[in-house]
């Protein structure tokens, strides 16, 4: 049998998690001197709330590896393979904490842990894919073969409300500050590759929304999408009913950005997410072929003598 572990930056719904049987190590947040752990102690509504009231502005740290080693051995009772999915080691030192916790595990299950090069949903959505899998019956090798295809199919982009909370956070660069000075902009920023970029802003919540919708249009056709949103459920559920017309057997999670990103991203964020059912090497092979086929044939005019 092969179990799923990942970490809580994924921000997987709690009630997802346990129909699928995914064990969840959370990651920290931290006020000053007191810390939380992430969907533990302390939920995505509670943070968004001290964001406002509390004058310390929030830190976030990885989970222990000791953490990781704790939900091996407890998988290890009932599993002899376990896949630990993590958020992107570019961003953050969780992937690292859950190989460390990997080599401090004395059991005879046999473990691999994998980089996502995503977060939020995006995690969300593999360790979804990685627990169905298993579910099937699949080894983990047949597990691991699936996860390694969605990475470069997965895709996503967000809409900040504001940057300031990412400035605060360090998690954007000069750029990002030279938008601070733009108070009334709408930071978008791309999810590629495993970094997390500033590509352009909107001067309206509306115009970004329509930039979010633009990204699941330019990879469809999709196999999995989720909506990920702070204290915007209106606006997230309105999104995913955009996202159901133009995918319609792709019903969209709606999922709370939790407390671990949450404090970069801050209150009223946005994040769409999608898996592309095609590698872009398949589409652009398609996009060839369909080149040639509708390519006219040249027209010889015989020479007159």
């Amino acid at each position: 049998m092969v179990r799923i572990v990942t970490d809580s930056t994924s921000d997987l719904p709690p009630e997802i998690a346990r129909e699928l049987g995914i064990t969840v190590v959370p990651a920290y947040v931290h006020f000053g001197s007191r810390s939380y752990r992430d969907g533990v102690d302390i939920t995505p509504e509670q943070i968004y709330e001290k964001m406002v009231t509390e004058p310390v502005h929030p830190t976030t740290s990885s989970p222990a590896p000791g953490d990781f080693t704790a939900a091996y051995e407890q998988l290890s009772r009932e599993a002899d393979e376990i896949v630990c999915l993590t958020v992107t080691s570019k961003q953050s030192a969780i992937y690292e904490a859950a190989l460390a916790g990997k080599q401090s595990y004395k059991g005879k299950s046999r473990i691999e842990v994998v980089d996502s090069q995503s977060v939020t949903m995006g995690l969300g959505l593999m360790a979804m894919l990685a627990a169905h899998e298993a579910r099937s019956g699949k080894s983990m090798d047949g597990v691991l073969e699936a996860v390694r295809s969605a990475i470069p199919r997965t895709h996503g982009m967000a809409m900040l409300d504001t940057i300031k909370h990412a400035l605060k956070g360090g998690r954007v660069g000069k750029g990002g500050g030279l938008l601070g000075s733009l108070v009334k902009v709408k930071p978008m920023l791309e999810i590629k590759d495993g970094w997390i970029r500033l590509c352009g802003v909107t001067r309206t919540r509306s115009a970004g929304i329509e930039r979010l919708c633009q990204c699941v249009t330019r990879h469809l056709p999709i196999e999995g999408a989720a909506v990920v949103h702070s204290n915007a459920l209106h606006e997230a559920e309105a999104l995913a009913e955009r996202i159901r017309s133009l995918s319609p057997s792709t019903p969209p999670v709606i999922a709370k950005l939790g407390s671990a990103l949450g404090v970069h991203g801050g209150p009223q964020s946005l994040v769409v997410i999608v898996r592309e059912r095609k590698t872009e090497a398949e589409k652009a092979a398609e996009r060839e072929a369909r080149a040639k086929r509708f390519t006219l044939p040249t027209l010889r005019i015989p020479h007159r003598q």
